[in-house]
């Protein structure tokens, strides 16, 4: 079973959830999640929560223990903030390359799904008929400590593009597409090294390409140990076949450590 989750306190995440249970058969079941109803359609729950997702660490444990399953991926449907209030539609996944700020656990990250991440791209970038930016996010906040593939797609970056009406369509509808295409795909996965939080490397690449991004870890960052490294190939749904290394972007030990780290494994390195 999928899992949209979806919180009270997040106007984003209401405009989604309406424009799912509006538009793609979802009802109301006769079960509760932390006091929420549940909606389902054939394949797919989508689950409401009180509180901040970000810090739902766990989460596929507490929806095992609450409805007697464990979720094959879990779809996050949320606000993007930013002081540049930028009108973006983005996705990423979780995690935490240093001290956690913002949910999760210190050096902790999700498990990246690659194939649905790239899909939720390139479904956004089509639907985008506002002129927002789409892009891809690096690996940040929580919750880091999930047992199943997870991602976050997002409505940014203030409150006038949370409500939007047509924001919470293109996200709904990349979200089902998603949902009913990512186990069907197969891409070249990559590793993303280097550059800004928005990606601006890693989206290109992805959406006129062949590379679908697991964890991004930007100039920010950086310098990263190895294990860190290590860990994001570790936890990615599916084989990492190539490093891919916004060079200009990358701070020099960041960068070098992939180059030796991709020939040490047999994967391909690409210097951008």
């Amino acid at each position: 079973m999928n899992v949209i989750m979806t919180t009270k306190v997040d106007l984003a995440s209401m405009n989604i959830k309406r424009k799912l249970i509006e538009n793609f058969g979802f009802k109301e079941s006769d079960e509760l999640f932390d006091g929420n109803p549940v909606y389902q359609n054939a394949k797919t729950i989508i689950l409401t929560t009180n509180d901040e997702m970000i810090y739902y660490d766990n989460l596929d444990h507490e929806i095992e223990k609450q409805l007697g399953f464990k979720p094959e991926i879990i779809i996050f449907a949320s606000r993007h903030s930013s002081k540049q209030k930028l009108p973006a539609l983005t996705t990423h996944i979780t995690g935490n390359w240093r001290e956690a700020m913002y949910g999760g656990r210190d050096g902790s990250l999700a498990i990246a799904e690659p194939n649905a991440m790239k899909l939720a791209l390139l479904k956004l970038n089509e639907l985008n008929d506002m002129e927002w930016l789409v892009c891809y996010e690096a690996t940040h906040h929580g919750p880091s400590e999930l047992d199943v593939p997870s991602l976050f797609i997002e409505i940014g970056s203030s409150k006038e593009e949370w409500i939007n009406d047509r924001a919470g369509e293109i996200v709904a509808e990349t979200i089902i597409y998603v949902l009913d295409n990512y186990k069907k795909t197969k891409n070249k996965i990559a590793l993303g090294i280097g550059g800004g939080h928005y990606a601006p490397k890693q989206t290109r690449r992805a959406l006129e390409g062949e590379l679908a991004f697991a964890h991004i870890a930007p100039k920010y960052v950086h310098p990263l140990p190895k294990e860190m490294l290590l860990k994001a190939l570790e936890r990615t749904n599916g084989r990492v076949e190539a490093i891919h290394v916004d060079w200009k972007g990358s701070r020099g030990e960041t960068r070098q450590m992939a180059r030796a780290l991709a020939e040490e494994r047999g994967i391909e390195f690409i210097k951008d």
